[in-house]
């Protein structure tokens, strides 16, 4: 027997951005909502990450936007000291349990199935019961899964492994109850970042971690991603200067990205190698110089396979001890996927609009849904921006951050929503009370952007012509 139930939107996923998505609607919309998840609470990849993961931004500017997460308060110990909370895998789960359970289905316009495989075509069944269920969709389909996280939890790894030797996922490191004589974690991205730091915090020594690392990263000094009034109106000025100088003053990409290395808006782990991926990764100065204690960091590609005695690589084979333990932390959480419209008729497919800002992106998405009629309009308000990958993908999202500012400079109604948004980062130069003066301000602002966009364009232009 087939249940048929009726909604405006049927979202498929609970993670964070459908999460982030239904409460926008349900705060600037009367619609109902079937919300169907594969997970047995809300949270998605966070149901199955490590348990040791925390934000890499500040809990002040994640979650939904009803809710604050977090206490809003400023680490006093440990290696985010002097910084804005970030919350932990077991947190951020509890909180969107709360956001379920004390804002969604109070409403009465939520209907909640968790433990549900969705089959297409507005049916899902439910995998404990095999209860079936056909949704007629007044509105709106909304997949929140399209550019799925992928954590280690999830995939095996993607290499052989010769028997006996023991490679675990990250989530498995807090069951240890003896020392490795070696630790080899695998991948460079904030997963393997996580992995080191959380070995050395816990008395694991340098000499004893062996840091695979196909591509070296950029990273971003997590004080600057900090909103007002840590992030002092001065420091905003003052890096936002430097970060212009850089861009306007380079000659080619790796001069430019040397500048940005010396004026921080950048950092890289060892001063010696240029690193050449992206990932919008931070670290806090003190996390920077722990990763910069470890020595035994491998520069050889990805590994192909894993012997009792060896590790091979794309570029080379390094010894290894039959006692190493493995981390392997190669799971690509933010793929590179082709774009699609977020607005299509009857279909919404969430994708970030902001670079590396996914639950900021689904919650301005829903507001545009629930404020502009025409699919053709909300796609120009709501353009795609491709998550960052390797080093010339800075370079799009600094010019995917101008068009952002162009894009919305004259939109009041969007203008207005941010100012009041949670999710949106307090980054900014306060603006000046007086009209006249405030839309100087505005207009040297874009000017500024008009003028920046025009040299990353040329500078990428020229790097990919080589």
């Amino acid at each position: 027997m087939v249940t048929k139930i009726e909604t405006d939107y049927l979202v498929v996923g609970a993670g964070a951005t459908a999460m982030a998505f239904v409460d926008t609607l349900l705060t600037e919309s009367d619609a109902t909502v079937v919300l169907v998840d594969r997970y047995h609470q809300p949270g998605g990849h966070w149901t199955v990450a490590y348990p040791y993961v925390r934000l890499h931004q500040p809990s002040a500017m994640y979650g939904v936007n009803s809710r604050p997460l977090g206490n809003d308060t400023i680490d006093q110990t440990g290696w985010n000291a002097g910084l804005y909370e970030l919350a932990g895998a077991s947190e951020i789960c509890s909180y969107f349990d709360q956001v379920m359970r004390q804002t969604f289905l109070p409403s009465g316009r939520v209907s909640y199935f968790p433990m549900a495989e969705y089959d297409g075509g507005g049916r899902f069944h439910l995998t404990t019961s095999g209860d079936e269920y056909q949704v007629t969709v007044r509105r709106k389909i909304v997949d929140t899964t399209y550019q799925g996280v992928t954590v280690p939890a999830m995939q095996p790894p993607e290499f052989p492994i010769a028997a006996g030797v023991r490679v675990v996922p990250p989530n498995e490191l807090p069951a240890i109850r003896e020392p490795h004589g070696q630790y080899v974690i695998i991948g460079a991205g904030k997963t393997g970042i996580d992995a080191c730091l959380w070995l050395l915090e816990r008395g694991v020594a340098p000499a004893d971690l062996t840091w695979i690392m196909p591509r070296a990263p950029w990273l971003i000094d997590r004080a600057t991603v900090q909103p007002r009034p840590l992030y002092r109106v001065e420091d905003i000025v003052k890096d936002y200067v430097a970060k212009h100088d850089a861009i306007m003053r380079a000659e080619s990409v790796p001069d430019l990205f040397d500048r940005l290395n010396a004026a921080g808006v950048l950092l890289r782990i060892s001063p010696d190698e240029r690193p050449t991926a992206f990932r919008c990764a931070t670290v806090s100065q003190a996390e920077l110089e722990q990763l910069r204690t470890i020595e035994n960091v491998v520069r050889l590609g990805r590994v192909k396979r894993i012997t009792e005695t060896d590790i091979e690589l794309d570029g080379g084979t390094v010894p290894t001890s039959h006692r190493a333990l493995y981390v392997d932390c190669t799971a690509d959480a933010a793929k590179q996927l082709p774009i699609v419209p977020i607005f299509q008729d009857g279909l919404i497919t969430l994708q970030s609009v902001r670079a590396c800002q996914p639950v900021f992106s689904a919650a301005l998405i829903a507001h545009v849904e629930a404020t502009h009629p025409d699919d053709s309009v909300k796609n120009e308000l709501c353009p795609v921006t491709p998550n960052p990958k390797t080093d010339t993908d800075w370079l799009r999202f600094a010019l995917s951050i101008n068009a952002e500012q162009l894009r919305w400079s004259g939109n009041d109604d969007i203008g207005a929503w941010m100012h009041t948004s949670r999710l949106q980062p307090n980054i900014a130069p306060p603006m000046p009370e007086d009209p006249a003066e405030r839309a100087a301000f505005e207009q040297q602002g874009l000017a500024i952007a008009r003028e920046q966009s025009a040299k990353l364009q040329q500078l990428l232009d020229a790097h990919n012509a080589l």
